[in-house]
């Protein structure tokens, strides 16, 4: 009888087996042990009647099943101008007229196209529909404009993955879009999560269009359809709360190249990535070609095909960024061809020169009110400037060099100005603004502070430019009893300004006092301030204001996926404060151990990595810029961040930054969390990037499409950079000697990021005291893939060089001490070795 029964069960089990994947002229299906999409014979077409992914032992329904497929054709090109406005919250016609880099970005983002309303909509379950083969299917609909075929098979390697191939044969000339079929559509209430990574996240719609469309402040509510410039990973995805991810990926070389051959194509437009349908339903949709580009222009009897895929997931979007990034844009083979020409310790030795020069750093000391103050030219745009705009950028790096190298030209030539600018920015008179600065530039024709983008004074520049900068300089000169006064003051000030909730205004009028930019929230980490505050003048009420307004972020901005840039002339439009959020809420976790603000940290810097480029996938073709033979590795915006993406972006035209100083943060987060993806975005941000460097300085270029331009009219960026690189470092050192290398973090720099300040005090390295030296005299290696650190310690006449391999391969070199002879060594992969040498006559 037990065999029986058994062999009645096996039967049962194949018979089920074989009737889920029965094809009829009334059922068609797809399934594996993964995912399974069933279709109906309807009278209206071939309509989907389930879409299920497996959990265990059991099937979980994604969403509401469709299959409704959609064309889109017009006659003639549609229009490249908006025919639509749209106002702010407030009321104000969007962006307003002062924001003249937002006007042309706006207008394409806002045409017919862009928004999806061009052109005439065919929608349709199709008409025919067959097995072609195991696990294949294929649809074919006729229209009056085209034919439209659809073919259907399950990935061999993914098992979540379903491939889909379209073909569209026009049967009059014209321009023609294809959508990607919807698959299922989900609503608000059953929706956990939306992202067009790059533009986007978040688990709300926004009704306001400009709030959703520009800040990412929300989900659209219109079907707008975004291009791959900004797109960061393609792969428009949905999280419903059923904890299945939806997401559709374009087969690699479907999007544009940002560099096709010998110029930047950054802004072609050839595929468009939606997380709605054509009739504003949320479903991840890919449209190809877009309609009104040079390849929607089709003749009758042309023939397009694309391809792309659907991935479903039992998983979160984080799962499914990982997936479309390593899986299908092969992100570890990209980094594994990535190696550096000229190692990241020379190139901050000779940012080292470049700054003592003040011919190339474009050095400027002026008379201000009675004092010396000094500061770089900044060339960049700054309203009321007349070619005299200048500025410092990072306190910490400067007084960590200066302290590092124990250099004159710094210690004398730089820093005692340098001082003085920032003591003459921050305004002392009794007034609102007492505590805070009155501009990040000084006119030196003018005499006078101004800010960026007109005359505000925001929250956020007091943090940074007031407690940031004072409290690096505090952490080196900790007796400056004017720097603690000053500090004092700032804090004062920022308590006074926070609200009772725990959040800050963005931004006042200089002139009225009255609080402006009221269309935005200023979720961006200004309560970091009050950490400073409480770090170094100790008084409880400022850790208190720092707990209250982060509690306010975390709600505000972490839970809800909304950032706010820092960059005036970009209104605001998010930005490298979203990473700096991630180390805002490490450091006050550091100070609390409350794990709010750990997930916190951690969920911020996962969004973070959607300011990541991961495509085009890199490989060796040769290409010319600027002259000059380039393997497409060298220029690939793979591993790059923006400066701020979206709609609003400078990533639009100008492609990612280099200034990558998130890289130390992610090594960090790596060490957390041991996600795979931070370590490797950090890695291939920071190495082998030098067609961005100037040959002549080693600073390199902001803007991917400057190339090796150098800084340009930027120079003081060479102090974020050796920021930056030497936070790099120090974080790679940490994490591979576990533990066993480690310095004291400062604060974070101001505006660009998360990088930390060292050398302020001693650090740890094998169980000794050490303090962090650079010199390019007592070392030398010969293989640019190896940098190294120094450290003396503090007893005994010890050296410490810390050997690191910034490559995936194994790395052979030979390290020369000064007096000392050559040793072979060989390194495995990002692999680490701490020498010893005496530091007697060195």
């Amino acid at each position: 009888m037990a065999y029986m029964r058994k062999s009645i069960a096996l039967l049962l089990g194949w018979l089920i087996a074989w009737g889920a994947n029965a094809q009829t002229d009334q059922m068609l299906s797809l399934a594996n042990d993964q995912v399974k999409v069933s279709w109906k014979n309807t009278p209206k077409g071939w309509v989907i009647g389930q879409v299920a992914v497996r959990r265990g032992k059991a099937w979980v329904n994604v969403a509401v099943p469709s299959g409704e497929n959609t064309l889109l054709y017009a006659a003639e090109k549609p229009s490249e101008k908006p025919d639509t406005t749209f106002k702010s919250i407030t009321g104000e016609e969007f962006p307003g007229p002062k924001y003249h880099y937002q006007e042309s970005q706006w207008a394409e983002s806002t045409n017919p196209v862009s928004l999806n309303k061009a052109g005439q909509a065919f929608f349709f379950f199709p008409k025919e529909g067959k097995q072609a083969g195991k696990n294949s299917l294929v649809f074919r609909q006729e229209t009056d404009v085209a034919t439209v075929s659809t073919e259907w098979t399950f990935d061999p390697k993914f098992a979540s993955d379903i491939l889909v191939k379209q073909t569209i044969t026009p049967k009059k000339d014209g321009y023609f879009s294809l959508a990607s079929p919807t698959l299922a559509t989900l609503n608000e209430q059953n929706l956990a999560w939306a992202t067009v990574p790059g533009y986007f996240q978040g688990n709300l719609f926004q009704k306001n269009f400009a709030l959703a469309y520009a800040y990412g402040h929300g989900i659209p509510t219109i079907p707008a359809v975004y291009r791959e410039r900004c797109a960061s990973t393609l792969c428009p995805m949905l999280t419903g709360k059923n904890g299945i991810t939806v997401s559709v990926i374009p087969e690699p070389g479907l999007a544009r190249d940002p560099w096709a051959n010998e110029k930047s194509t950054q802004t072609n437009w050839n595929i468009g990535l939606s997380h709605m349908n054509r009739k504003a339903q949320l479903s991840p949709t890919l449209y190809y070609p877009v309609l009104g580009e040079p390849k929607s222009a089709l003749k009758s009897g042309e023939t397009v095909t694309y391809a792309f895929r659907y991935s479903l997931l039992d998983g979160d979007w984080f799962k499914a960024l990982n997936h479309a990034m390593y899986d299908i844009y092969r992100f570890k083979e990209t980094l594994a061809l990535r190696k550096s020409k000229q190692s990241l310790t020379d190139r901050i030795q000779k940012m080292h020169h470049y700054l003592t020069d003040p011919k190339t750093s474009m050095w400027n000391i002026e008379e201000f009110e009675g004092k010396k103050i000094g500061a770089q030219s900044y060339l960049g745009g700054v309203v009321g400037s007349n070619k005299d705009a200048m500025k410092n950028s990072d306190y910490g790096a400067m007084w960590m060099l200066a302290n590092a190298t124990n250099d004159p030209l710094l210690t004398q030539n730089v820093l005692p100005y340098a001082l003085n600018f920032k003591l003459a920015q921050q305004e002392t008179a009794s007034n609102f603004f007492e505590g805070a600065v009155e501009g990040q530039y000084y006119l030196a024709k003018s005499k006078k502070f101004v800010e960026e983008w007109g005359e505000v004074v925001e929250p956020i520049a007091l943090t940074y430019y007031t407690m940031l900068d004072i409290g690096n300089m505090l952490l080196f000169e900790p007796t400056n009893s004017e720097l603690k006064e000053r500090l004092r003051l700032g804090a004062e000030r920022l308590l006074t300004w926070q609200k009772p909730d725990g959040h800050w205004a963005v931004a006042y009028d200089r002139h009225s006092e009255k609080e402006i930019f009221k269309d935005i929230q200023d979720v961006r980490p200004t309560f970091y301030g009050m950490i400073v505050a409480y770090r170094l003048l100790k008084d409880p009420k400022y850790l208190s204001a720092a707990r209250k307004g982060a509690d306010w972020f975390l709600k505000n901005a972490i839970e809800t996926g909304s950032f706010l840039g820092v960059c005036g002339d970009a209104r605001y439009a998010p930005d490298f404060a979203t990473g700096q959020s991630a180390q805002a809420l490490l450091d006050l976790y550091d100070l609390t151990k409350d794990e709010r603000y750990r997930a916190g940290a951690i969920t911020a810097a996962k969004i973070y990595t959607t300011s990541i480029y991961t495509h085009p996938i890199a490989n060796h073709i040769v290409k010319t810029v600027n002259g000059i033979q380039r393997e497409d590795w060298e220029i690939s915006q793979t591993g790059l961040s923006f400066e701020h993406g979206g709609i609003f972006g400078s990533a639009n035209r100008g492609g990612p930054i280099q200034l990558c100083s998130h890289a130390g943060m992610f090594i960090r987060m790596y060490g957390l969390t041991k996600e795979p993806i931070f370590a490797d975005m950090a890695r291939a941000g920071a190495i082998g990037r030098d067609a961005f460097v100037d040959p002549k300085t080693s600073v390199a270029s902001y803007y991917w499409n400057a190339m090796n331009r150098g800084a340009g009219p930027y120079p003081h960026h060479a102090w974020w950079q050796i920021g930056w690189l030497t936070d790099y470092l120090l974080a790679e050192a940490e994490l591979r000697s576990n533990g066993k290398v480690v310095f004291p973090r400062g604060f974070v720099t101001p505006k660009v990021g998360p990088h930390q300040t060292y050398g302020f005090a001693p650090g740890t390295v094998n169980g000794e005291k050490a303090k962090l030296v650079i010199s390019e005299n007592v070392v030398q290696l010969d293989n640019p893939s190896v940098d190294y650190l120094l450290a003396k310690a503090i007893q005994g006449g010890k050296l410490f060089v810390i050997l690191l391999n910034n490559r995936a391969q194994p790395s052979n070199f030979t390290v020369t001490a000064k007096k000392g002879k050559p040793l072979s060594k060989q390194l495995p992969g990002f692999g680490i070795e701490v020498m010893t040498i005496d530091d007697k006559g060195l």
